[in-house]
């Protein structure tokens, strides 16, 4: 059972994968692997206590006795490191960053400072929320002013694209999602724009008639017709099914049954 220190959790062998492993999917987590009779060790525990309480639950940090927990020198040995005390940061379940030894202060901050989001990407995450709580003027007017800082975010040039896409404002939401293909949000969101462009095709083959059945979101039918079409249209057929999956995500189960049907007719 872990302790709970002033600004740091004692972690044992027990608690590492809740803790640690886990509790990095929320917030960055700094795991100080330490001994008792390491004297760098007690030099650098106050000072990674000292940020931990200025920076007021950004990051959690953790304390792992090597000499105690099997964990701590398993991490050690993951991270290729071989002394202590080594901090080893973590983020989404991994092992992203460490240092060795027993920096100062402003080394620490630094290292902390590399690990947290920016005022930009904080930005960008308030937008996202209101975004999802269905303020779209707050998360449209956030997304921009991000986008005016930083030119490149990823996260602001999705969640406008989404926005702009929902009102089929597809000419401004196009460059923002080119820019970052092929990141799976942004296939998805491209894959959408072109969906909307099946809709406005009025030929007469087969295969366009399936896609303006996607346009509609007759998925089933739409698929299909797109498998029917691949024994005349082979490759463009497959590439239809190919952005209809995208557009409906990996997840859906649609995608999973028809993937194995156009893999049983190409092969």
């Amino acid at each position: 059972m872990e302790s709970t220190m002033t600004h740091a959790i004692d972690v044992t062998d027990d608690t590492f994968e809740q803790v640690v492993i886990e509790g990095s999917k929320q917030r960055p987590v700094l795991v100080d692997l330490w001994a008792a009779w390491c004297g760098p060790c007690r030099t650098l525990g106050p000072i990674l206590e000292k940020v931990a309480a200025e920076r007021d639950g950004a990051f959690t940090l953790v304390k792992v006795d090597v000499d105690s927990n099997a964990v701590g020198n398993a991490v050690l040995q993951a991270v290729r490191s071989q002394s202590i005390p080594t901090v080893v940061a973590f983020k989404d379940g991994e092992p992203v960053s460490m240092f060795i030894g027993a920096y100062p202060e402003d080394e620490v901050n630094r290292f902390v400072d590399s690990l947290l989001p920016t005022e930009v990407e904080l930005e960008a995450s308030r937008a996202e929320a209101a975004a999802e709580a269905g303020d779209l003027e707050t998360a449209e007017r956030g997304f921009r002013e991000v986008l005016v800082d930083d030119p490149a975010n990823r996260d602001a040039a999705l969640g406008l694209a989404e926005l702009l896409i929902a009102r089929d404002e597809f000419d401004e939401a196009t460059p923002l999602v080119t820019a970052h293909l092929p990141d799976p949000q942004a296939e998805s969101l491209h894959a959408r724009i072109e969906l909307a462009g099946w809709a406005a095709n009025g030929s007469a083959g087969p295969l366009d008639s399936a896609k303006r059945l996607a346009a509609a979101g007759s998925w089933r039918d739409a698929l299909d017709a797109m498998v029917a079409s691949l024994a005349d249209d082979r490759d463009d057929a497959r590439q239809a099914m190919v952005t209809v999956f995208a557009a409906l995500g990996d997840d859906d189960e649609l995608v999973t049954e028809y993937r194995r049907r156009l893999a049983a007719a190409l092969f």
